[in-house]
């Protein structure tokens, strides 16, 4: 079946730098979109940023020029390197797998498969 899980959460202060790891397991990797998204409390769950299989990237405004996604496919594993971390980053980030092999982008609606998700806490 497939198996996200997420790690690399923590509590960092404003201006500060945090990695995100998601590993995947019990489905051929490569072949399908991936993605991070993150849900605040009381906020919907928000696209973060997405990759295709063919290296196509999607980033949410407020994450451009901060926030670099990347996935390696012979780890069967998804990044997300955040640096100038903002206390309105503060969130739950998930990773998520897309439904079907065609497809990509930040529509939480692509995506099936989701991990239990990290923290991430920026203080001002």
């Amino acid at each position: 079946q497939v198996q996200l899980v997420e790690s690399g959460g923590g509590s960092v202060q404003a201006g500060g730098s945090l990695r995100l790891s998601c590993a995947a397991s019990g489905y051929t990797y490569s072949h399908y979109c991936m993605g991070w998204f993150r849900q605040a409390p009381g906020k919907e769950r928000e696209g973060v940023a997405a990759i295709g299989t063919g290296g196509g990237l999607w980033y949410t405004d407020s994450v451009k020029g901060r926030f670099v996604i990347s996935r390696d496919n012979a780890k069967n594993s998804l990044y997300l390197e955040m640096i100038s971390l903002k206390p309105e980053d503060t969130a739950m980030y998930f990773c998520a797998r897309a439904t079907y092999i065609v497809g990509c982008g930040l529509d939480p609606s692509l995506f099936e498969y989701w991990g239990q998700g990290t923290q991430v806490t920026v203080s001002s």
